[in-house]
């Protein structure tokens, strides 16, 4: 016998779970996730920053929202998920004014170097800092919102990977792991694999590209002050962050990938290893763990949330790229305002959402833009 829900959400990310916390007590949920435990993949291999000037405008926007909901959140909480935190871009003229936008302002060199003393005189020629961005404790925020979806009756199902699902009648029928599923509303919050579950569900997929991302934790003779901003290469070489007495690096590629459990490749981060001991003072003595996520993006590399055009009551909540934690509450508030309503583009009662917004028709599924 299947359970009957209101909405599924396929996925069990920071996409899924925000989303999952967003409709709780508002209708009946159930998330399911094809992992042993909740998110496995990209969401727990996050850079954990919130970038205000990082991404597209409608990202920008998304992002400055995000925060507004999770600093009024952080107000209720014991321990805050939001802790400031700068970014500074640095690299020749012409790479930081390309990547500087938005609430970021130019900044001399002398004054780089005095925010972050690890760099080398010389090594770059200008540089652009967000005083407005923050730290996100990503473990905390996801556990909150696993913590609000169950307390409000969300049934969360782990180990049950999809593999039947068909529109019936108002609905849909799915079967995930040993389950079966009805819902009115099938969210398709699947990361690198929503493409891979649209076609199993019988719905022309969108041509969403996933991207590697690899990241290390390593040890340092110098570490960086407490206070000290992320610091990233306007050409996207690279990026580097304060993580206690320790340093996160990361190469910052973005290679074409397949959905897979993404593992570092031999030499990726051995060569960054090498750069920023050139490049910085910081003295990089050990590589302590190491690990690859996937950003998945749409042809446009703006994410999107609504429903799709032909599928009755198939909802995308994918394609987020780099942005998933600092779009997430956002992205949330608008899709479950959505799905609420019952259809794309319905009026939200606040935030982003709007029956003919700007934001909800960028992110549109059935925007242009969107397919490959």
């Amino acid at each position: 016998m299947a359970a009957h829900y209101d909405v599924l959400i396929v996925g069990g990310g920071i996409a899924g779970l925000s989303l999952a916390s967003a409709l709780a007590g508002k209708c009946s949920v159930a998330l399911v996730e094809a992992e042993q435990e909740l998110a496995y993949h990209t969401s727990s291999r996050s850079a954990r920053q919130f970038i205000p000037s990082y991404g597209p405008p409608v990202v920008q926007e998304l992002t400055v929202r995000t925060l507004e909901l999770l600093a009024a959140r952080d107000a209720e909480l014991s321990e805050p998920i939001l802790t400031p935190r700068s970014f500074m871009l640095i690299g020749a003229e012409e790479d930081v004014a390309a990547e500087a936008s938005g609430l970021m302002r130019s900044i001399t060199p002398a004054e780089a170097l005095e925010l972050c003393p690890a760099l080398v005189p010389g090594t770059f020629r200008a540089a652009g800092l967000d005083e407005g961005s923050f730290g996100c404790n990503a473990p905390l925020l996801l556990a909150d919102h696993r913590q609000r979806a169950e307390t409000a009756g969300v049934d969360i199902v782990t180990g049950a990977k999809v593999h039947t699902a068909q529109r019936l009648g108002s609905g849909w029928q799915v079967g995930a792991g040993t389950e079966g599923f009805q819902a009115g509303v099938v969210v398709n919050a699947a990361g690198a694999w929503a493409d891979e579950l649209a076609v199993i569900s019988g719905v022309e997929k969108l041509g969403l590209q996933p991207y590697r991302r690899t990241a290390a934790i390593a040890a340092v003779d110098h570490p960086l002050p407490e206070h000290s901003p992320m610091v990233a290469a306007a050409d996207n070489s690279f990026y580097f962050r304060r993580d206690g007495d320790d340093v996160l690096i990361s190469p910052s590629e973005s290679e074409p990938s397949g959905p897979e459990d993404a593992r570092p490749r031999p030499g990726d981060i051995e060569r960054l290893v090498d750069r920023l001991n050139r490049e910085t003072t910081l003295g990089i003595t050990e590589v302590r763990r190491a690990w690859t996520g996937l950003r998945t993006e749409a042809a446009d590399g703006v994410p999107v949330a609504g429903f799709d055009a032909e599928a009755p009551g198939f909802y995308w909540l994918a394609g987020q790229g780099g942005y998933g934690f600092q779009t997430s509450s956002a992205m949330a508030e608008l899709a479950a305002a959505q799905i609420l309503a019952g259809q794309a583009g319905a009026a939200a009662a606040s935030g982003t959402a709007g029956p003919e917004s700007r934001t909800a028709q960028a992110l549109a599924a059935t925007r242009w833009s969107v397919r490959r």
